[in-house]
């Protein structure tokens, strides 16, 4: 009888201690998309395509240090970051219950939590796209619709002969400063003199 104990014993331990729970925590990754600007596009119409509404227009210029949100170029970069959590896993192991009463179970096993892992985020890179040619009779006319053609012209917080805001033009109000922000401005949203003014003709501004 004492051996038959013996080996129901060692048994019954030899079962439970392969027993247990085995838990694997809630891990969270965090994933950045990188989308290029295209003609056009305004972060509100971007922020339409990503979230169907405009409720991601500060978090992407925050993202991206955007200073004017109103201000964006062909070709330039953005990040935009979506948040995916994982649905936690549990997976159980079967216990066997120790027959005689002298027999312990053994505590749990409870695996360590990772530590989630934080993705860097590159710093954004800001592209100046080249001034395309510009038709001289579409700018002529918006500058004489915005300012009669003045570069002096001020109207509010709007500046010169194509009433551009300060933050455009970075404190310099020159002629020639002007022209060229105005054609980068022009060409990094519509494409062209000629669809500003199309632009123009149908909402009033451009």
């Amino acid at each position: 009888m004492k051996s038959f104990k013996t080996l129901l014993l060692s048994a019954t331990l030899t079962t439970a201690a392969t027993a247990g729970l085995l838990f694997v925590g809630q891990s969270k990754a965090s994933a950045a998309t990188t989308y290029t600007v295209a003609t056009g596009d305004t972060l509100s119409t971007i922020a339409q395509k990503f979230a169907g509404n405009t409720d991601l227009v500060n978090q992407i210029a925050t993202t991206n240090n955007i200073q004017d949100i109103n201000m964006i170029f062909v070709g330039e970069q953005l990040t935009i970051d979506t948040d995916q959590t994982a649905t936690p896993v549990q997976t159980t192991t079967p216990v066997v219950a120790a027959q005689p009463a002298t027999v312990q179970t053994p505590a749990p096993v409870v695996q360590a939590q990772a530590a989630p892992v934080v993705q860097a985020q590159a710093a954004p890179v800001q592209q100046i796209t080249a001034v395309a040619p510009t038709t001289s009779s579409a700018k002529e006319w918006i500058a004489q619709k915005e300012s009669g053609g003045s570069y002096s012209a001020r109207n509010g917080q709007m500046i010169g002969r194509y009433q551009l805001t300060a933050s455009y033009l970075n404190g310099d109000y020159s002629a020639t400063n002007q022209d060229r922000v105005a054609d980068q401005y022009v060409t990094s949203r519509y494409g062209s003199w000629d669809a500003a003014k199309s632009f123009w003709l149908s909402n009033g501004w451009y």
